[in-house]
Protein backbone atom coordinates (compact mmCIF):
# COMPACT_ATOMS: atom_id res chain seq x y z
CA UNK A 1 0.00 0.00 0.00
CA UNK A 2 1.08 3.41 -1.18
CA UNK A 3 0.25 6.51 1.19
CA UNK A 4 0.84 10.08 -0.88
CA UNK A 5 1.23 13.11 0.90
CA UNK A 6 1.14 16.55 -0.77
CA UNK A 7 2.49 19.81 0.58
CA UNK A 8 2.43 23.73 -0.38
CA UNK A 9 -1.06 24.90 -1.19
CA UNK A 10 -1.82 28.02 0.34
CA UNK A 11 -3.09 31.37 -0.54
CA UNK A 12 -1.73 33.68 -3.26
CA UNK A 13 -2.03 36.61 -5.19
CA UNK A 14 -2.74 36.44 -9.57
CA UNK A 15 0.64 36.96 -10.62
CA UNK A 16 2.43 34.87 -8.05
CA UNK A 17 3.98 31.55 -7.38
CA UNK A 18 3.74 28.64 -5.12
CA UNK A 19 4.92 24.66 -5.21
CA UNK A 20 3.35 21.91 -4.44
CA UNK A 21 5.23 18.69 -3.01
CA UNK A 22 3.82 14.83 -3.05
CA UNK A 23 5.96 12.19 -1.11
CA UNK A 24 5.07 8.74 -1.45
CA UNK A 25 5.61 6.27 1.33
CA UNK A 26 4.84 2.50 2.92
CA UNK A 27 5.44 -0.97 0.91
CA UNK A 28 6.52 0.73 -2.46
CA UNK A 29 7.73 -1.31 -5.42
CA UNK A 30 8.21 0.50 -8.51
CA UNK A 31 6.66 4.17 -9.07
CA UNK A 32 5.76 4.47 -12.48
CA UNK A 33 3.35 7.49 -13.69
CA UNK A 34 2.82 10.37 -11.24
CA UNK A 35 1.04 13.36 -11.91
CA UNK A 36 -1.07 16.91 -10.87
CA UNK A 37 -4.93 17.12 -10.74
CA UNK A 38 -7.17 19.66 -9.92
CA UNK A 39 -11.00 19.81 -9.22
CA UNK A 40 -12.78 22.69 -9.09
CA UNK A 41 -16.19 23.33 -7.24
CA UNK A 42 -18.66 21.52 -9.08
CA UNK A 43 -16.42 20.20 -11.74
CA UNK A 44 -14.79 16.81 -12.47
CA UNK A 45 -10.94 16.73 -11.85
CA UNK A 46 -8.87 17.34 -13.99
CA UNK A 47 -5.26 16.23 -15.14
CA UNK A 48 -3.41 19.32 -15.18
CA UNK A 49 0.24 17.78 -15.50
CA UNK A 50 2.12 14.28 -15.66
CA UNK A 51 5.36 12.66 -15.70
CA UNK A 52 6.26 9.34 -16.44
CA UNK A 53 9.23 7.44 -14.85
CA UNK A 54 12.18 8.40 -17.09
CA UNK A 55 10.97 12.11 -16.93
CA UNK A 56 8.62 12.74 -19.74
CA UNK A 57 6.14 15.72 -19.25
CA UNK A 58 2.75 16.21 -20.36
CA UNK A 59 0.09 19.56 -19.31
CA UNK A 60 -2.67 20.71 -20.32
CA UNK A 61 -3.28 23.69 -22.25
CA UNK A 62 -4.57 25.84 -19.54
CA UNK A 63 -0.98 25.84 -17.42
CA UNK A 64 1.54 25.16 -20.38
CA UNK A 65 4.53 27.79 -20.11
CA UNK A 66 3.63 28.02 -16.41
CA UNK A 67 3.72 25.29 -14.23
CA UNK A 68 6.18 22.65 -14.07
CA UNK A 69 6.11 18.82 -12.92
CA UNK A 70 9.05 17.55 -12.05
CA UNK A 71 10.31 13.84 -9.96
CA UNK A 72 12.91 13.03 -7.55
CA UNK A 73 13.01 9.24 -7.67
CA UNK A 74 15.04 9.00 -4.91
CA UNK A 75 13.08 10.45 -3.00
CA UNK A 76 9.74 9.04 -4.19
CA UNK A 77 8.36 12.70 -4.73
CA UNK A 78 6.36 14.41 -7.54
CA UNK A 79 6.39 18.23 -7.43
CA UNK A 80 4.27 21.55 -8.88
CA UNK A 81 6.17 24.71 -9.28
CA UNK A 82 3.06 26.88 -10.40
CA UNK A 83 4.04 30.31 -11.80
CA UNK A 84 1.92 33.39 -12.99
CA UNK A 85 -0.98 32.16 -11.26
CA UNK A 86 -4.35 32.95 -12.20
CA UNK A 87 -7.69 33.43 -10.47
CA UNK A 88 -8.77 30.61 -12.27
CA UNK A 89 -6.46 27.96 -11.18
CA UNK A 90 -7.84 27.96 -7.56
CA UNK A 91 -9.25 24.58 -6.75
CA UNK A 92 -8.14 21.26 -4.71
CA UNK A 93 -4.67 20.13 -6.19
CA UNK A 94 -4.10 16.47 -5.81
CA UNK A 95 -1.22 14.05 -6.73
CA UNK A 96 -1.60 10.80 -8.03
CA UNK A 97 1.09 7.52 -8.63
CA UNK A 98 0.89 4.39 -10.51
CA UNK A 99 2.70 1.65 -8.67
CA UNK A 100 3.96 -1.66 -10.68
CA UNK A 101 4.32 -4.89 -8.74
CA UNK A 102 6.36 -7.10 -10.72
CA UNK A 103 4.20 -7.20 -14.02
CA UNK A 104 1.05 -6.34 -12.22
CA UNK A 105 -0.59 -3.05 -11.94
CA UNK A 106 -0.64 -0.44 -12.45
CA UNK A 107 -2.15 0.46 -9.14
CA UNK A 108 -3.54 4.12 -8.41
CA UNK A 109 -3.04 6.14 -5.35
CA UNK A 110 -4.33 9.54 -4.70
CA UNK A 111 -3.43 12.16 -2.46
CA UNK A 112 -5.08 14.18 0.40
CA UNK A 113 -6.01 17.05 -1.87
CA UNK A 114 -4.42 20.77 -1.14
CA UNK A 115 -6.18 23.62 -1.95
CA UNK A 116 -4.78 26.72 -3.37
CA UNK A 117 -6.60 30.12 -4.01
CA UNK A 118 -5.47 32.73 -6.02
CA UNK A 119 -7.00 35.97 -5.30
CA UNK A 120 -7.49 38.77 -7.95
Amino acid sequence: QVQLVESGGGLVQAGGSLSLSCVASGNIFTLGDMGWYRRDPGKQRELIAAITASGSTNYVDSVKGRFTISRDNAKNAVYLQMNSLKPEDTAVYYCRAEEWIGGNGPYHYWGQGTQVTVSS
